[in-house]
């Protein structure tokens, strides 16, 4: 009975904790390009503008959905637009604590690694991001899987797939490299234990997940070769490039960069190869280790393959986790144990220093926080937020009239116009559709340039949406993070440029 009480007040506590400390870090510091993108996304999906059909993505429709449902169901706000990212906080947190807790760790230490993940995983960005979430959807299908190999139930067997391919329509990677890591782990168990009885269930959630999908797309009327060629084939191009990130393997950027996350691992390397050694082959634990060490491996080369700043040290407290439990199990020494304590704390509070606290994800770690302004000097419905970005560090109130000059301007024009900006909340807040021909502006990374083999594709489906949808005026707001000059080598000579500030432009189209 006490222990189930501590058990209930640790999760509670473990609830409150990872929802109230995101929601605290979602008001600091903005970043336009990812700030925003989902909360505009999100709302378009609600009002019935979907993915692929009406404008140009290549990740996150699977987010989209879940913020359309928390505005459908909470009402649109910034509070709502960062409770979304704080649920995600406390389900990895709880995920966490569960996992451990089922696998026999006392359970102060799993509170303990738990309450590490709900202070470094989500509040780096505060607010929905694909990464994360990925990464969430991602972490806990493991976790379910190895619940599988554990207790092999049907259930668990059939929602692997599923959350898997949650994570895929969240993000391509590093879904697929999962994928192919369960994939692999669960031809070893069934090649060695036999067990082929429940593995059908992964089928049957396999094929679930698929109809899902589809049911959506259905229901969107959105064209599945839209989706080939914006989801799989683009992106596919890129590989290439991303590759040339991870390459060449030098040892200061793979390993010594790294250097905490692989120690973190070291316990469970080394136990797996003394098991190895001694020819103890205890399957469900050697396939778990093997799938723990192998997931730090996955994470590092993602997380080089991206242009985003470092995150994944949010699993430093999961790797210690499980090496601690595996270390109780095989190696039963108390200074391992200790150490793996110690290297946990003194990591998350490194961390949650250099990384969380400094708002470092959001580019502005070496911008002074107090020259940030309420977000009501722009929009009253951005009332506590501290607004600072890395554009204006100086003087965001500057910032707040560009955007308010830009807000009046398309206040007086009545007629169908696409909005180009990073600032993507304006048309959230002024009720209006942005018709904007990509969820976020980025050249190269969003979408094709002309040297690319799709750039046809691309051209033909902005050309096709603006006649579509009757424009005649884009207006654009700068800074954009990842563009210079949209739409201007697929409009060609169809425009006139008009300016009205230094950061603020309209192009007028005729005959495009």
């Amino acid at each position: 009975m006490i222990t189930f009480s501590k058990k209930l007040y640790y999760i509670l506590f473990l609830i409150i904790f990872s929802i109230i400390f995101n929601q605290y870090y979602g008001y600091i510091g903005i970043l336009p390009i990812d700030s925003f993108l989902i909360f505009n996304s999100g709302f378009d999906l609600m009002n019935g503008h979907f993915p692929f059909k009406d404008y140009w993505t290549i990740k996150e429709p699977f987010i989209d959905l879940i913020q359309a449902l928390f505005f459908y169901v909470f009402g649109v706000s910034w509070s709502v637009y960062v409770f979304h990212a704080s649920v995600f906080n406390c389900i990895i947190t709880l995920a966490t604590f569960l996992i451990l807790k089922e696998f026999k760790l006392n359970i102060n230490l799993s509170f303990f690694y738990s309450f590490c993940v709900a202070i470094l995983f989500y509040p780096t960005v505060g607010t929905p991001f694909s990464d994360h979430h990925t990464l969430i959807f991602c972490i806990v299908s493991f976790y379910i899987f190895i619940l599988a190999l554990k207790k092999d139930k049907k259930i668990y067997w059939f929602l692997t797939p599923l959350f898997l391919g949650f994570g895929v329509m969240s993000k391509q990677a590093p879904s697929l490299y999962f994928i192919i890591l369960i994939l692999l782990l669960s031809i070893f168990y069934l090649l060695y234990s036999r067990n082929f009885k429940n593995f059908i269930y992964s089928i049957y959630g396999f094929f679930a997940t698929i109809i899902f999908f589809l049911f959506l797309f259905l229901i969107a009327k959105i064209n599945l070769i839209d989706v080939f060629y914006q989801y799989y084939l683009y992106p596919g191009s890129l590989g290439e490039t991303r590759l040339d990130w991870l390459l060449p393997i030098e040892f200061k950027r793979f390993i010594w960069r790294f250097k905490i996350l692989y120690i973190s691992i070291a316990v469970l390397i080394y136990i797996l190869v003394n098991q190895s050694i001694k020819k103890n082959y205890a399957l469900v634990d050697n396939l778990i280790m093997l799938g723990v060490i192998s997931i730090c491996l996955i994470s590092i080369c993602h997380q080089l393959m991206t242009i985003n700043a470092i995150f994944i040290y949010c699993l430093i407290p999961i790797f210690c986790g499980f090496s601690h439990i595996y270390s109780e199990k095989y190696l039963n020494k108390k200074f391992v144990n200790i150490f793996l304590i110690l290297l946990t704390l003194g990591s998350t509070v490194y961390y949650f220093t250099k990384y969380v606290n400094s708002r470092a994800f959001m580019d502005l770690k070496n911008v002074d926080l107090n020259n940030s302004i309420d977000g009501s000097n722009i929009n009253e419905k951005l009332k506590n937020v501290k607004w600072i970005t890395m554009f204006y560090p100086e003087n965001p109130e500057e910032e707040a009239e560009n955007i308010k000059l830009f807000v009046d301007t398309l206040k007086k024009d009545h007629e169908n116009k696409m909005i180009v900006t990073d600032y993507q909340f304006i048309s959230v807040f002024l009720n209006q559709y942005d018709f904007s021909v990509t969820r976020f502006w980025y050249d190269f990374h969003g979408y094709p340039q002309t040297n690319n083999e799709y750039f046809l594709y691309w051209k033909n489906f902005v050309l096709k949406q603006i006649k579509k949808n009757k424009i005649k005026n884009i207006y654009v707001l700068l800074p954009l993070h990842g563009e210079k000059k949209p739409l201007e080598n697929i409009l060609e000579n169809c425009f006139e440029k008009q300016i009205f500030s230094e950061v603020f432009y309209k192009l007028k189209l005729s005959n495009c």
